[in-house]
């Protein structure tokens, strides 16, 4: 039998060439980008030397390939441009019905036995973001022949909106493993079929704008459950349905979300981007909005290690909040403890750890009682950053503070802390506040299975 005869990938190589990558940076570039998205690769020159040779690289590497060469270029690379063919998607080719997109992709996030492939999902740092249009008309558009005959009106509308801020309370108390299952539940079940009903324009457009906020919502909720490219996925349908309802407060807070998420993947130049690109897109904000969006500039801005725009982008987050009423909204609210979480973080950035230390610090004394989740996140970061700065003591009553929440909560994000507090522990087994602790560790842990 005659061995089939493989055709090299000239293309690949020349966009290694451009990139200035060598093979063995790509394989281990892959392979880092592979972890994030729960894939457990182990690639290396030979492999890569394989792919330009012609052996066609598993599909849920290709994905990989391609993004990885997009964020070195700077600009995004297709698989045709790689001399790949793009791996099937979980949900078939997108259509131009953003609604039903968003409804193919809920559904598949109501699977258990698809969850895992959406998971896996890549974030594209060179993601083209659709830009907002006041040219959108959707809201005008009649109903497609064969959808359902029902009309809605504001009440539909305020159960939407009323919903969401229930499934946010619900992400605050027990986590995004419990909370998101019912967004996306929501969305398929109830949303999708209001938003094909019969409506007059302008409730049309709040049921898109509240469909938005859901959207959004759960976006939020898959990238901290760390499926960072079905978070990107439903950040994009947010922004599309923002687009359509002429909605600027949250197509901003969705590019603001979409910075906050490649802030935590080490995009520093591609989060600040996003968030001034979500300033940009809010000209006429209330103050409470414009903090949350300069708190998020500020971060980025450190990042890319520029300090002067870092602190003043927080002064203006601050001035802003000090203008703003007493309302907090549930989905995207900013207040005092998520302006100190900012100025911990540039602090942080800066290597100036004590100071990252007390802001958490002051932001843990004013957090809300019932945002258990925020709570268990910011005590896991302070007993982090305690215990770099030496100060194992301090750490291990930050870690217990942790374990206060962690153990009521389902999440992706506290599951890694976990591990890093199991981690740190180890080190010190001798030493007595570890020792009083280890016990409730490994009831916990019993617990966690």
């Amino acid at each position: 039998m005659v061995a089939k005869k493989r055709t090299p990938n000239p293309a690949l190589a020349g966009l290694l060439d451009q990139a200035g990558l060598t093979r063995t940076q790509l394989a281990q570039r892959v392979n880092r980008l592979g972890e994030q998205a729960g894939l457990d690769l182990h690639y290396g020159q030979s492999t890569v030397s394989h792919w330009i040779s012609g052996t066609r690289p598993r599909p849920e590497a290709r994905a990989l390939i391609v993004e990885v060469i997009s964020a070195r270029l700077g600009r995004p690379v297709t698989h045709a441009e790689a001399g790949l063919t793009p791996a099937p998607s979980v949900l078939g080719g997108e259509s131009t019905d953003t609604v039903e997109d968003l409804m193919d992709l809920g559904r598949a996030d109501m699977d258990p036995s698809r969850r895992g492939v959406l998971a896996a999902g890549v974030f594209s740092a060179a993601l083209a973001v659709p830009g907002f249009s006041k040219a959108a008309h959707a809201a005008e558009q009649p109903a497609a022949p064969g959808r359902r005959a029902t009309r809605v009106g504001p009440s539909q509308v305020q159960a939407v909106r009323t919903m969401t801020e229930r499934i946010a309370g619900i992400l605050d108390e027990l986590g995004a493993g419990h909370a998101r299952p019912m967004a996306a539940a929501f969305l398929v079940n109830t949303v999708g079929p209001w938003l094909h009903a019969q409506a007059s324009d302008r409730v049309r457009h709040d049921m898109l704008a509240a469909a938005s906020d859901l959207t959004y919502l759960t976006g939020w909720m898959a990238m901290y459950e760390k499926a960072h490219g079905l978070g990107q996925t439903y950040y994009v349908k947010a922004l599309k349905l923002a687009t359509e309802a002429q909605d600027h407060v949250t197509y901003c807070r969705t590019l603001r979300g979409m910075s906050l998420q490649a802030s935590n993947l080490g995009h520093g130049r591609r989060s600040l981007e996003l968030a001034d690109s979500a300033a940009e897109a809010a000209p006429s904000a209330g103050p409470r909005l414009v903090a949350f969006l300069r708190g998020q500039q500020a971060h980025a801005a450190s990042m890319v290690g520029d300090r002067r725009l870092a602190h003043s982008r927080l002064r203006e987050a601050e001035e802003a909040l000090d203008r703003a009423d007493s309302r907090r909204d549930a989905i995207g609210g900013y207040d005092r403890t998520a302006w100190l979480f900012h100025v911990s973080h540039v602090l942080h950035e800066e290597r100036d750890l004590p100071g990252s230390i007390k802001a958490l610090q002051q932001s843990i004394r004013v957090q809300p009682k019932v945002e258990r989740q925020g709570r268990a996140h910011a005590h896991a970061l302070l007993a982090q950053r305690q215990y770099a700065h030496g100060h194992l003591d301090a750490s291990c009553a930050s870690w217990g503070r942790f374990l206060d929440d962690y153990e009521h909560i389902s999440s992706a994000r506290g599951d890694d802390h976990f591990e890093t507090l199991r981690g740190q522990l180890r080190r010190h087994v001798t030493v007595r506040p570890v020792r009083e602790m280890a016990g409730r560790v490994r009831e916990v842990a019993a617990l966690k299975k």
